[in-house]
């Protein structure tokens, strides 16, 4: 039996896009940084710069409510009976420095969903989605792409 659905195929390309309501700011920046562990002087002083992942971190900017599993942040929220969700990874690319002073905008797209059996024989349905995040300005400023994979059991 297949995992992967019409309903499932006709969810690709589908698109969501979040802005933030306010500049990015420096406390954010020094904050995230404080959290994460990183030392580096460019995420303070006057015109600090942002840690390249703080931006790829949705729900610290776009106001997301929390899903029944508590997480904030952007979800597909594709029902897939019989699997587990789990991260299969991302690829980022980093344009340009993200400042205190940068509105942030994030579009997400659904780019593909494929199946597969694991080497084991267990069902898979991966879903591709690729984040596209913009200043205020149109600056392209990093492209997320997300790979997550929903997981069989074995018959």
């Amino acid at each position: 039996m297949s995992l992967l659905t019409d309903e499932l195929r006709a969810q690709v390309g589908r698109e969501v896009v979040y802005t933030a309501p306010e500049e990015l700011g420096a406390a954010a920046i020094r904050y995230f940084a404080q959290a994460i562990g990183a030392v580096n002087p460019a995420y303070t002083g006057s015109d600090p710069v942002a840690p390249p992942t703080l931006i790829c971190e949705t729900n610290s900017y776009a106001g997301l409510p929390r899903d029944a599993d508590g997480y904030a942040g952007h979800g597909w929220h594709l029902d897939i009976p019989g699997t587990r969700l789990i991260r299969g990874g991302n690829a980022y690319e980093f344009h340009q420095p993200v400042r205190a002073t940068d509105v942030l905008t994030v579009q997400w797209r659904l780019a593909a969903i494929t199946e597969r059996v694991t080497g084991g024989g267990v069902p898979m349905v991966v879903v591709t989605s690729v984040a596209t995040y913009v200043n205020q300005h149109g600056d392209l400023l990093a492209v997320n792409t997300e790979t997550l994979i929903h997981l069989g059991s074995a018959s």
